[in-house]
Order: C-alpha cells, then sequence, then structure tokens
C-alpha cells in the first residue's frame, strides 16, 4: 500500500511538473470542443473568471485547479489536435499529440481562417496591440488594421466572426471602405464633429451579445409558460452570472488587462459583515432649509424630478487598472490616475445648494474615491468657486481609463433602449437587475465570486453621486431652487425644468416621478423665513 501511495504520489509530482500549454492554446481546445467557460470552471473546480485569465495568460494555472485543468487539456488535445505546420503547433509534442507528416497532408495553397483563429494580436513591449496596413482579416475577413504575430491582418478575441462558410469565398467586388477596428483610448473622446463609423466586425459583437440578453428573455418566458412574474424572477435570479458572461466578453479584445482578485489596502477591507465600508461615497441626502411643507402657505409649486439608470450611467468612469500605490500629498492625485483618497475638506457654506459630500455631519478627515475628489476639485477651480480645495493626506491609486466598462456600458444602454421602445418590461427589468447588480457584487459579496474590486465599487457608487450633483448645480445655474436631492435618482426643482433638461426615459433623461400609478411628481411647498 505504501509503495502504491509513493509511485501515485510521484506520478502526481510528474503531472505537476509537466509544461503547461500556452494561453492561445487553452482556448483553441476549449472552442474546438465547443465547451463554455463555466463548464470548464465547474470540472477543474474554479471560478468562471479563473478560467478567462488563464485563456488570456493574465494568469497561470496553479494548485488545486492546475492537475485536473492539465488532464482536461490533454484530453481535449488528443481529441482535437494542433494545425499540421509544425510552425503553428509548439503544443503537438508536448501532448503527444497526433501530426500528420507533410508527405501524408498535402499543404492548401492558402490557410483557411480557421487555421489562424487562436493566434492573438501582435502587441508591443507595452503590452498595447500594434497597428499595419489595413487589410482584410485572415479570420472573418474584414478589413483590420490589426496584425497577427505573423504580420498578417487579424481580429482579436470575440470581435472576430469566423464565417460559416467552408469554402474561401472571392472578396466581394468593390467593397465600402471600413474602419479599422478600434480599441478603447484611455483619454476621454471630445465629441464628434460627424457621426463614428464602427466596424462591421463591432456592429456583429454587439448584435451576438444583444442575441444573448434577448435569448435569456425568451428561455425563461417559455420556462415560466406565460407567467411574467415568474419569468421576471428568474432572469432576476441569474442576472449576476449573465452579466459577468457579457463582461468578459466585452473584454475578450479589450485594450487594458485587469486583474479579478488584487492586493488590497486594508482600507479597502470592511472591518466586519456588520460594519460599514470605511471609503464614504458621498451620497445626497439634502433638503433645503429654505423650504418646507409644514409652512403655512404652501404656494410654491415644486416639480420631483427622476433620473433614469442613474448606476447605467455612472460605468462611465475613471477606475484604476494596475497595482494600487501608496502616496502622499498629491503625488496619487492626477487626471489619468484614479483610486482612493483619505482628504479634509473645506466647509461647505451653500445651504440652498447640497453638499459634494451628501449628508456627513462628522468634521475631520475622510476616506473619498477619486470620483468624488474630481467633483470637488471642480468645484473649488475657477468656473464654479463654490468651496475651497480640500487637503488630500494620503491616496491608493494607479493609471486609470474612463473607459473600461464602457463597451459593457453601450450594449446595456442599447439593449434598454430596444426594450423601452417595444414595451418589453421582462428585457427592461432584466437590464435595470444586471448592471445593478454588477455595481454591488464586485466588491466584497458572497453572490459574485468572480470579482473581488471594492475600489470599483466605491467608485462606481460616487460617480453615481457625483453626477446627480452635477445636476443640481446645473439646475441652480440655470435659476432653478434645488429643493431636495436624494439617493441617485430623486431631483426636486422649482421652476421650469425642460428648459434645463431633456425630458424622456433615455440613461441622459429626466422625467417626473410616478407612484402609486399616477402621476405624483408635482407638489406645493411653502418658503420658510421669507
Amino acid at each position: 500500500m505504501n509503495e502504491k501511495m509513493s509511485v501515485e504520489s510521484l506520478l502526481e509530482e510528474a503531472r505537476l511538473a509537466k509544461a503547461m500549454p500556452p494561453p492561445e492554446e487553452r482556448l483553441r481546445l476549449r472552442e474546438a470542443a465547443g465547451l463554455t467557460r463555466a463548464q470548464v470552471a465547474t470540472a477543474v473546480g474554479v471560478a468562471r473568471g479563473t478560467v478567462l485569465a488563464w485563456e488570456s495568460g493574465k494568469s497561470d494555472p496553479t494548485p488545486p485547479g492546475r492537475l485536473p485543468y492539465l488532464r482536461l487539456l490533454e484530453g481535449l488535445a488528443e481529441l482535437h489536435p494542433a494545425p499540421v505546420d509544425p510552425a503553428d503547433n509548439p503544443i503537438g509534442a508536448l501532448f503527444n499529440a497526433p501530426v500528420p507528416a507533410a508527405a501524408e497532408t498535402p499543404a492548401p495553397a492558402a490557410p483557411g481562417p480557421e487555421a489562424y483563429s487562436y493566434r492573438d494580436t501582435l502587441r508591443g513591449p507595452d503590452g498595447l496591440a500594434v497597428q499595419g496596413e489595413p487589410g482584410p482579416c485572415i479570420r472573418c475577413g474584414v478589413e483590420t488594421a490589426y496584425q497577427s504575430k505573423d504580420g498578417r491582418p487579424l481580429h482579436a478575441g470575440a470581435l472576430c466572426t469566423v464565417p460559416t462558410v467552408t469554402a474561401a469565398a472571392p472578396p466581394p467586388a468593390a467593397p465600402a471602405p471600413a474602419v479599422p477596428a478600434g480599441r478603447v483610448s484611455p483619454v476621454p473622446a471630445r465629441v464628434p464633429t460627424r457621426p463614428q463609423r464602427r466596424s462591421k466586425s463591432a456592429e456583429r459583437a454587439e448584435a451576438d451579445l444583444m442575441g444573448l440578453i434577448r435569448g435569456a428573455v425568451e428561455q425563461e418566458a417559455e420556462r415560466a409558460g406565460g407567467d411574467e412574474d415568474a419569468a421576471l424572477k428568474a432572469l432576476i435570479a441569474r442576472a449576476i452570472p449573465d452579466v459577468m458572461h457579457l463582461f468578459n466578453e466585452t473584454r475578450a479584445t479589450a485594450r487594458y488587462e485587469y486583474t479579478a482578485y488584487p492586493a488590497l489596502p486594508d482600507i479597502l477591507h470592511k472591518p466586519s459583515k456588520r460594519e460599514p465600508d470605511q471609503i464614504w461615497e458621498a451620497r445626497p441626502a439634502y433638503n433645503n432649509p429654505a423650504y418646507s411643507l409644514r409652512a403655512p402657505e404652501r404656494n410654491i409649486k415644486v416639480t420631483a424630478l427622476d433620473v433614469n439608470a442613474a448606476y447605467l450611467s455612472a460605468l462611465k468612469v475613471w477606475l484604476p487598472i494596475g497595482k494600487l500605490e501608496h502616496t502622499t500629498g498629491m503625488d496619487g492625485v492626477g487626471p489619468k490616475r484614479s483610486g482612493v483618497h483619505l482628504i479634509t475638506p473645506a466647509p461647505w457654506t451653500h445651504p440652498h445648494l447640497p453638499s459634494p459630500l451628501g449628508d456627513r455631519d462628522e468634521p475631520g478627515a475622510l476616506w473619498i474615491t477619486d470620483a468624488t475628489l474630481r467633483l470637488l476639485l471642480r468645484l473649488s477651480g475657477p468656473k464654479w468657486g463654490l468651496t475651497e480645495a480640500p487637503t488630500v493626506h494620503e491616496s491608493w491609486t494607479s493609471g486609470a481609463t474612463e473607459n473600461f466598462l464602457d463597451a459593457l456600458r453601450k450594449l446595456l444602454v442599447a439593449a434598454r433602449s430596444e426594450a423601452i421602445a417595444a414595451g418589453d418590461r421582462l428585457t427592461l427589468e432584466y437590464v435595470k437587475s444586471m448592471y445593478s447588480k454588477f455595481v454591488s457584487t464586485m466588491g466584497e459579496s458572497q453572490h459574485n465570486r468572480e470579482m473581488v474590486r471594492p475600489d470599483w465599487m466605491h467608485n462606481i457608487h460616487a460617480q453615481a453621486y457625483a453626477l446627480h450633483c452635477g445636476r443640481a448645480y446645473k439646475a441652480h445655474q440655470a435659476g432653478l431652487d434645488v429643493v431636495a436631492l436624494k439617493h441617485t435618482d430623486e431631483l426636486h426643482v422649482t421652476g421650469d425644468w425642460r428648459q434645463v433638461f431633456t425630458e424622456g426615459r433615455g440613461v441622459s433623461e429626466l422625467k417626473v416621478k410616478q407612484g402609486d400609478g399616477k402621476a405624483s411628481g408635482e407638489y406645493l411647498v411653502g418658503k420658510v423665513g421669507g
């Protein structure tokens, strides 16, 4: 028995020491077998995000998941051998996969698109994709300026769709000029003077993901047998894994790498499950002391406005994408850095306007997000001059981008707009549940094991509140009185608000607040103290 156990242990050690296939081969094998990341994750006992990290090269498999993952890849390699060309088959010898001899398999005149489906885009020393002369992608035929490692035009990941035809089709006559497939810019784009054209591959990718959203709704509606409430309950229950899948797919060819489980400073960890977070998100809970429902003469009309999809808009926010570094003073503050900061704010002396720090009574220093700090710095600048700049004591920040979640945001905005136009309540509530739960569970949550990013969660929350304060300041600047500002979506003003804001259900529009099935957004108040 001891001898047998010793042999088995030696075999286990030998397997663990065996070289792991490179990330592109891991991806090729899974796709060749038609398996999803979720299936692989369940089989090897890890999270779906871990499989994504293994396939993208962000991390290498480690015990205890390494050995079962290696066994799975070995089996898949036997079922789906790598391409014939040894130059394209670096893993063939590793797995002892049968490689047909050159004499037995005539070389094709031109490699088909599928032969390049597992290759990655050529990247420079900085990790960014290298662009070259635009040409038809060797995988899908759509023009792109990105290249494969051997210098041929090639899209990367989910933004490239392999044609379903088996025979190579001749290029279309007089093709219309196509915009090269682009990547998210780290700098906020300026308002274009003309409509921006999207690549066909990007449009196809979004259409595929929109199909996933529609398919989930149709599946649950059919399963519920016409019971809309039951279907909605099922959709809400699956919202977290579904939105994480959409997030992973929209990140497939993104410019920036990220860590799902980074090392975080103590300030970003909750002291305990029952204690609150240590980061102040500046949630507004403002009531103008000059107005009261109890005043004897209530003759001033107030309109309560409802903000649409506040957290969806807040996905456009500067997020840290590298390792958080500790700095003191203003060293961690910059237009392309983000994280959290310990500050002492200046006094807020405007009772007729909501404080950018929300409903806070305790004086002294506090930890805030970069989103809140940016708002404070804007309000202390020459355009507004409403307060003094805060004193920054220390920070935990890294390089940042404002567009990290933009692809996911645009996808959900499009799905929401489509649902509103069609009067589709199921899809509308499903999308709302996806983006709200995506934000609320990306911190230290038991409901989402694929990501632990409290720094992102706090910044997105704070961005929603900062945008809400911005609406109040805009209303005040236009001559309206701000009577109340609450949560992320409730703004009460006097005067003609339609001269300031656009009415509607779009993400940048406001509407009169509804309640009890009838309009309840207008009421009368009195002025206190003359």
